[in-house]
């Protein structure tokens, strides 16, 4: 069942009069109707299974990821970058590509600098959206409507995409990618990295479930269960040949890496002699840090 959400934004426009972007207060968004005498306030109003049409339904949707109240893939978001305009994110707000150059110009005549964070169709998600129990390092490298969980930390080189995130308490490090999710209690090392589904013709969600660990520098291409460890250096794609082994270290079967997706309870390293890529059953459970993840 979808469900439909009225939010009470406060956006900016173009000189042209076009909605560049929207903010939403959580306090301000609803499963039920709601109104405001306030005539700063754009009402606007999207369900869970319809594709957002206006920019300002499109940055409600993200601020429902963001805000915890709809998970990833859960949320109709077709065609939204169509919709989003490419713009200019700087100390002093939005512009549009066009009014930048202008405002850039009056400025410089005044001896006065803008700083520009980025030109992109997504903002930063703490410029919307802050949660009191998640850290980010990088405040740049979070994208808004990305889901971070409680007790979720986010490195200085960690990067979560929109529609795609952590669903409990996690360590990332490495990128999560859009539309990819992650369980409670899972690591993505430095440098790691989820495959995701904007390009490269991949359609397979990718997810990790709980007590997971991508080891610095591995990948990951298809979905995997709880308690799962892919080894340092490894990128485990559908395509890949794996050997099965068993609890004796006995070679059992080679399969394709996909006829594992979704399965729990699996390590996946490379053996040193021959090069090749095994899975053992997996002894050691991944435990984050406690310290690290106390983020009162």
């Amino acid at each position: 069942m979808s469900n439909t959400w009225t939010g009470l934004g406060i956006g900016t426009k173009n000189s042209k009069g076009e909605w560049l972007e929207m903010f939403f207060s959580e306090e301000n968004i609803s499963s039920s109707d709601i109104h405001s005498s306030d005539k700063t306030y754009e009402k606007v109003i999207v369900n869970d299974s319809e594709a957002p049409l206006s920019v300002p339904e499109a940055y409600l949707k993200l601020h429902l990821l963001s805000y915890r109240l709809v998970k990833p893939n859960e949320i109709n978001l077709d065609g939204i970058f169509g919709i989003l305009k490419n713009i200019v994110w700087t100390s002093e707000g939005p512009f549009s590509l066009e009014d930048f150059q202008i405002k850039q110009k009056e400025t410089k005549k005044i001896n006065k600098h803008i700083l520009v964070h980025s030109v992109d169709k997504f903002p930063r998600m703490t410029d919307y959206v802050i949660l009191s129990d998640v850290r980010i390092a990088d405040a740049n490298r979070v994208r808004l409507g990305a889901y971070l969980g409680s007790g979720t930390t986010v490195m200085h080189e960690g990067f979560v995409n929109f529609n795609a995130g952590s669903l409990g308490e996690a360590m990332i490090e490495g990128r999560i990618s859009q539309g990819v999710v992650i369980g409670d209690k899972t690591d993505i090392g430095g440098g790691a990295s989820t495959m995701g589904t904007l390009s490269g013709g991949n359609e397979v969600k990718i997810s990790l479930g709980k007590n997971c660990l991508l080891g610095a520098n591995s990948g990951l291409g298809i979905p995997l269960g709880d308690r799962c460890t892919v080894e340092a250096g490894l990128y485990l794609t559908a395509a890949s040949k794996v050997e099965m082994v068993n609890y004796q270290g006995e070679i059992t079967d080679i399969l394709k890496a996909s006829d594992l997706s979704s399965q729990s309870d699996l390590l996946f390293i490379r053996n040193s002699l021959s090069g090749s890529i095994q899975c053992r059953p997996n002894k050691n459970i991944a435990k984050l840090n406690k310290e690290l993840h106390s983020n009162d």
